[in-house]
Order: structure tokens, then sequence, then C-alpha cells
């Protein structure tokens, strides 16, 4: 009965094991042969049958078939007759288009096909499992970068036919809507040509997807077009970056940038990566001379690695029957979907990071963002699907290793930002004082760069001409490329922003009304009955009669108002009313003014009517009393105008603006009717309302009869150093001050930054009470 028992148990145990031979294809292209890739699949079977944890009782054998590179004909064939060899699963090629027929072929015949290969399609492939990132997770890590660092200008250059299809999300959906994509297709011919162009095109920012055998050409280029200094930043599509020579561009401050799947800081990694390259003769040929793995023979090892995960598992609760199968009938294999599922669902940590798919595709991976330092390439962030990129250190792309270049600086004379001090003997930028000076000091101490100040030749911020169409002032000299920065109380708005590039805002304002206080009314004879509305005094007087005259008449009726005027004489027939005209009139205005006439009411009716009388002047005086004494304290003002309706709605208070400033463009453009209403005023009386500073138009507010239309960080300024005027109404606008660099300056990431910094630590704060609270500072 034992004997029988233990039969059981070995025929159960031995149905419910894989097969002893397991026989796995490979197809490489023939360009392929004994390449890295090839290798590390080989080596990566070994590995698996000398450990034997993974797969005790189960040998790996593989079959290896090469093909011609874009023939799919004889590549069907091959896999076709691999697949009648009783192949349990299906590996390569790396060709784009090679891979899609081998794809077909697995899922019409239910066999696992194991890819390492870029997949442009995102719809779910039964029967594949690629470990490559799918694409469309790529151009998302791509533009999660482009918009950390900001690019508005980019240049995209590709080489392979499939090269735009790959990088059509990101061409088409760009970060920023006002991204300008150039994109060219470059061969190792014609690389220099390719640049050349994009170097007159005043283009930085490069997206590189060439062929990494001809990536040495493409740097040779570069540095004989001298397109290698800190202006530039490269950003390649390839994972093995680390792979390269980049000892030509360590010192020069150009900036290049990738993502790689090898994290070689790992210790899991790097220890198999050391018994690799221990293993003769082939360790050596896998890895690079410098002891890193590219991404095509990692993922080659990790997709042999996960298909024997899946055949670990499938091992303890399924039987596997190896079939062989013909491409003509196309029966399906009736054991691969199992397979298949449990390879889906195989978890494990491989030389490329985290292992996981869902529906074949790769899922919860994570790119390493890597920069070129001086020293050597560095991480320096990481990017994950659903997390988005993860910068940790920042300073990578914003190093200051510039200390010796001198930025040209285009200012404009205004107060307080920028005066020229009056000293005689001053030179240089030892002349210049103000806000946007001290400003600058601390800018070029954070970023690190020298800088001469010039004063704009034309005395304007910029503004475009539609009839000449062209820009002046600030703007334009920052297009002509005679500045590299302009600091000064600018303003950021669209027109300016399509044509120069802006930073941060320093200082946020809006557009304000200055108007001159109004004088004090001169003192009048009658000045004493200014705390009660005529129409009051009125009613007052018309109370005042009508009360009399009631009296008068309500004594005339009553007995009780009537007296002999000879006490002594008692039989006198003659009686008289003390309520006369007269004196009805007199108790009513002795009673008003709070003194008595010496006349008491002796009857109820009468009696009645003086306490309505009493009641009333008491409210009456009271609110006298109490708005004369507000009068006395508070002097009235009238001002003529309360916002920017009234101000539109007459023509006697002309108003105007800077010439050439935004805010002349700001009612030129505007698209409200009370603002366009007074544009047309304005541009009616250009010469006699617009100015050419902001001194001369605080000047005519002064002068009386005119409304200057200022941005409010100057009104404030104004204001605070002069009692006659004052701000009418609230801001028209919001906007704010930045500091302008021309289109794609690799310094405005840079100044932005330490703008941001600067705030942070409260310095901007303390340099505006510096030039706004301190009167004595810039007083003119």
């Amino acid at each position: 009965m034992a004997l029988l028992f233990a039969v059981i148990v070995i025929l159960v145990t031995t149905a419910m094991s894989l097969p002893p031979v397991i026989r796995i294809g490979a197809i490489f292209t023939e360009d392929q042969k004994d390449s890295p890739s090839e290798l590390a699949f080989k080596y990566a079977v070994y590995r698996i049958n000398k450990d034997q944890s993974l797969l005790p009782n189960t040998t790996l054998v593989y079959d290896i078939q090469y093909v011609p590179k874009d023939d799919s004909f004889r590549t069907s064939k091959k896999a076709c007759k691999q697949l009648s060899r009783s192949v349990q699963g299906l590996f390569g090629p790396s060709d784009p288009l090679l891979g899609a027929h081998i794809q077909s072929i697995c899922e019409a015949l239910d066999v696992p096909h194991l890819e390492a290969r870029m997949d442009f399609e995102s719809t779910f492939k039964e029967f594949s499992i690629n470990l490559y990132p799918a694409q469309d997770h790529l151009n998302k890590a791509f533009k999660d970068l482009m918009s950390f660092l900001n690019w508005t200008r980019v240049g995209i250059i590709y080489e392979e036919n499939y090269g735009l299809f790959k990088l059509q999300d990101l061409v088409k959906s760009s970060p920023s809507s006002r991204s300008e994509m150039y994109i060219r297709q470059a061969s190792s011919g014609s690389y220099r040509e390719v640049l050349r162009e994009i170097r007159q095109k005043e283009i930085y920012k490069l997206i590189v997807d060439t062929d990494p055998a001809n990536m040495q050409q493409f740097f040779r280029a570069i540095l004989q077009l001298q397109m290698n200094d800190h202006r530039y930043h490269y950003m390649f599509t390839t994972f093995d970056i680390e792979t390269f020579d980049l000892e030509d561009f360590k010192y020069n401050n150009v900036n290049m940038t990738a993502f790689r799947l090898v994290d070689l800081d790992e210790p899991k990694v790097a220890e198999v990566l050391r018994q690799m390259e221990r293993f003769i003769p082939i360790g050596p040929a896998i890895l690079n001379r410098t002891g890193v793995i590219q991404a095509e023979p990692a993922l080659v090892y990790d997709s042999v690695q996960v298909f024997a995960h899946g055949l670990a598992s499938l091992d303890r609760s399924h039987v596997l029957r190896p079939v062989n199968l013909s491409c003509e009938k196309e029966e399906p294999w009736d054991d691969g979907l199992s397979l298949y599922n449990y390879i889906n669902t195989a978890e494990l940590h491989g030389l490329t990071g985290h292992i996981e798919f869902n529906e074949g595709r790769r899922n919860n991976f994570k790119l390493d963002l890597l920069k070129l330092k001086k020293e050597a390439l560095v991480k320096v962030g990481e990017w994950r699907p659903g997390h988005g990129i993860n910068v940790t250190d920042v300073d990578a792309f914003y190093e200051t290793t510039s200390t010796n270049i001198t930025l040209v600086v285009m200012t404009r004379e205004e107060q307080p930002y920028v005066m020229v001090k009056n000293d005689k003997n001053l030179t240089g930028n030892a002349r210049f004082e103000g806000f946007c000076i001290d400003l600058l000091k601390w800018i070029a101490q954070q970023v690190g760069f020298q800088y001469a100040i010039r004063l704009v030749p034309d005395h304007m911020y910029g503004v475009y001409d539609p009839e000449t169409k062209e820009w002046n002032g600030i703007v334009r000299e920052l297009m002509e490329k005679r500045a590299d920065l302009a600091v000064a109380s600018m303003t950021i708005n669209y027109a300016r922003e399509s044509v120069i590039d802006f930073t941060k805002p320093f200082m946020n304002l809006g557009i304000g009304i200055l108007f001159k206080v109004p004088s004090s009314q001169p003192t009048r004879l009658f000045s004493f009955m200014n705390p009660l509305a005529v129409e009051i005094w009125l009613y007052v007087l018309a109370a005042y009669m009508l009360v009399s005259f009631t009296l008068f008449v309500m004594a005339r009726f009553s007995p009780y108002e009537w007296n002999n005027p000879h006490p002594c004489l008692a039989e006198s027939d003659v009686v008289e009313n003390q309520f006369s005209v007269s004196n009805s009139f007199w108790f009513i205005t002795g009673t008003f003014l709070r003194q008595g006439s010496g006349l008491n009411p002796k009857a109820t009716s009468t009696r009645i009517v003086g306490g309505i009388w009493w009641f009333f002047t008491l409210i009456i005086i009271s609110s006298y009393t109490a708005n004369l004494a507000a009068f006395l304290t508070v002097e009235r003002m009238i001002t003529p105008i309360e916002n920017a309706a009234d101000l539109a709605e007459q023509t006697e208070i002309s108003y105007g603006t800077l010439e050439g400033g935004s805010t002349m463009t700001f009612f030129r453009d505007s698209k409200i009717g009370i603002y366009q209403k007074m544009w047309r005023f304005m541009e009616a009386k250009r010469s006699a309302v617009f100015v050419s500073s902001y001194e001369d138009g605080i000047k005519r507010v002064l002068e009386g009869d005119y409304a200057f239309l200022m941005e409010s960080t100057m009104l404030d300024y104004a204001v605070q150093r002069d009692c006659n005027l004052t701000q009418i109404g609230g801001l028209l606008d919001s906007k704010g001050y930045g500091i302008a660099t021309p289109k794609g300056s690799p310094w405005r990431d840079k100044i932005s930054l330490a703008i941001l910094e600067l705030q942070e630590k409260g310095v901007i704060q303390i340099l505006y009470d510096k030039w706004w609270k301190n009167t004595e500072i810039g007083r003119a």
C-alpha cells in the first residue's frame, strides 16, 4: 500500500512539472550576429541553466536564427521553421518592422512573443510581452522635461525614417502652446549642414534622435561648428549616452541630457554586471569598454529572465505540453495562453529596474535623468509613469559657471528704477542707481556674471508700429542682439512676449489714474449752513411757519389761553390772548434757539403743539451740531472724477499716458468699450496728452485739469513724495514687471530662479521699501 502511494505521488509530481527541456527561439538581424544583444541572450540562458534556483528540473535550449534587415518574408519563414520545432517562446527581433510581423504570427498560433523593441502603436497586442517602454510614455517624459526646462524654441533632428513617426506625439502636443518646433531629418553625411541651419535660426534647444552608431560623427559636427557652449542644450533619445565618449564636452558648459534604463548604482545590477564581465569570452563583449551595458542587451537579458519567471509560476499549477506548430494549419497552441498569462503577471527586478506588465506593456518602471557636468554624467532626477519628472538636482541645469562673462544690460532712465547720479566723475555702472540697479547687483551675484549698463538710445520701452511693422526701444535692441538683458520697469505683455522672452515677474502692478488733490473751497458768508442741505433748511423754515400759525390758531380757539389783562378788576369783561401772531412767532423762535420766550402755553392743545416743536428742534439742533463738528474737523474736498468711467464721460479734464509704453498699448489694443473710447480721445489729441516721461506727466497733473494714466508702482512713488497728488479709483488691469532677454536666451531660466529666491528671502521687498518708503531717496 505504501509503495502504491509513493508511485501515485511520483506520477502526480511528474505530471505537474515542466518538461526537462524547453526550447526557445530567438531572431536577430544579420548585422546583430555576435552583437552584445545576441551575447546577452545566450548569457541569460546560461545563467538560468547554471543557477538552477529558478528552474531546477528544466533546461532552456535556444534556437537562434539570423534574418536580413527589412526582409519580412524571410523573417516569417524563419519564425515558422522555429515554431515547427516546438519552441515555447519567440524572442526578437528588435527591428520595429520585422517585430510586427513576428508578433502577428505568434498571435495567430498563441505563442508568447517577448520583445525588446520600440513599439509605435499603443493598442493592445495579444501574446506580446514588450520590455521596451511604450513610446507614449517616452514622449510624455520628454514633454515633462521640456516643460520643466521651459523650452519655447526646439529643434528636432531624427535619422531613421520612422523617427518622426516615433516623435509625432511630441510634435503634435508640445508642452507649451507657444512652443516653436523646427524638424529636420539628417544622416551621418548631413549632420553639419542641418546643424548649421539650426545655428543660423538661433535655436539652442535640440532633441537628437540619431543612430547610436553615428553618434561620434554627430559629436564631431557639433565641435566643428562650435555649437558646444553654455547656450546649447542637447536632449538625446537614446538610453545609451553613458557608453559614448563625452570628454570633449565636459569642460565647456554645454548641456547634454538623456534618460537611462540601467541604474548602475543599484547593488544588484552592479553585481550582475560584474559576474557578466568575468564570464569569458563573451562577458566583456556584452559590456562597453567602460563596464556599462547598453539598453538593448540589458532588455534582452531581462526578457529571458521574465520568460523563466513565467515558467516557474506555471510550474506550480499547470502542465506544459510542447507542440510542433504549423504556420500553414494555424492551429493555436493549447497551453500558450496560460504561459502568456503567467509571464504577463511576472514581477522582478532586472538590469532595467523594476519589471511589471499591464497587458503585455511595461508598467511602473523608472527612467533616470542624466545630465553632463564637468566631471561626468550624473543622475539629477527620475521620471515615472503617472508621477512625472522629479528633478533632485535643480542646480545642475543652472550652474553658475560663467562669472567671467560680461552681459550688456539695456535700460531706461526712470525714477526710482534707474537714475543717473549727478556726480560727473563717475563712469561705467557706478553712474547708475535705483531699484533695478540694486536688483541687478543681487541677480548678477546669484547667477554669476558681469554686466555693463547701457541706456536705450530712443528712450522707449518698446512698441510695435503696425505701419512700419517694426519694434522700437528696448525690445528692438534685444531682438537685434545688441543687448543680452533688459532690466527696467518693463511690463510683460503678449506682444512683447511673442518676440522676446521674459523672466518671472519681480513686481506686480496695474494701471492707475494720477490726479491733483482738489483745492479747498473758499469761505463764504453762509458757510455755517453747510452742515445741512438746502432742502433741510427749507423744511425747517416751512415747519417754523406752520407751527407758529398752528399755535396762534389753537390759542385762539382754547378758552384757557384767554386772560383778564386787569386782575384787579374782576368784573371786567375785557379779555386778551397772550399768543398773538407776533408772540407765537417769538415763542417758536425762542424754543428753536434753546432760549425761552417768557410765554407759557396753558391749554392742553397748545402744550401739545409746543412739545412737538421742542422734540423737532432737539433732533434738528443735535444733527446740526454733529455735522458742524465734522465740517470743522475735516474739510470736504470735491473731486470732479471718481473712476475711469467718469473720466471717459467728460471732456473738460484731458488725460493721457506715456508714449511708447505698455499703458499706451493697453488702451490701443483693448476690446473694452470704455477703454476704446478713452483711446479715441487720446489718439485725437496725441500731441497734447501723451508725454515722453513720467516726470512730464506728473508735471502736467500738478498744473491742473489733467489726469495721467500710469503704472501703480510709479503712481505710489509719486504720491508718497507730493501731497498734492492722489490716486483716483482702483487699478484698471493687473500685470507684472520682468527682466527681458532675447528669444531663446539661456539666461532667462537662471535669472527666473534667482528672482524667485530673492522673493522668498524678502530681498525684493527690502529693496522696494528702500526706494519707495524712504522719501529722502530719489526726491526730485
